[in-house]
């Protein structure tokens, strides 16, 4: 099952390798100061890899925010745990 996944790796390894060989005609990027030529597979590569940063900085945060509230609803269990503790060591009283 390992070697499934290496060779699938490889075999993307290899799609980009030729996907980039083929697409190295340059683009012309217009920003509002000028004028950059790139390579396309170099402005695909680029895109896919700010997509990837965007997409893991916003994973990043989703996890610190379910993090943050673990924490809070483990004290409340932990103060909750403790009430029920004390209230089961107070003796009853009959009226």
């Amino acid at each position: 099952m390992k070697s499934l996944g290496y060779i699938v790796f490889l075999l993307i390894i290899v799609l980009g390798v030729s996907f980039a060989i083929i697409n190295s005609a340059p683009v012309a990027i217009h920003y509002y100061v000028g004028v950059t030529k790139l390579p396309l597979s170099l402005l695909l590569a680029a895109a896919f890899g700010f997509g990837l940063i965007i997409g893991f900085s916003a994973l990043l945060i989703s996890s610190i925010k379910l993090r943050t509230n673990l924490g809070r609803t483990r004290k409340k269990l932990r103060i909750a745990e403790q009430e029920v503790d004390n209230l089961r060591t107070i003796p009853i009283k009959d009226a």
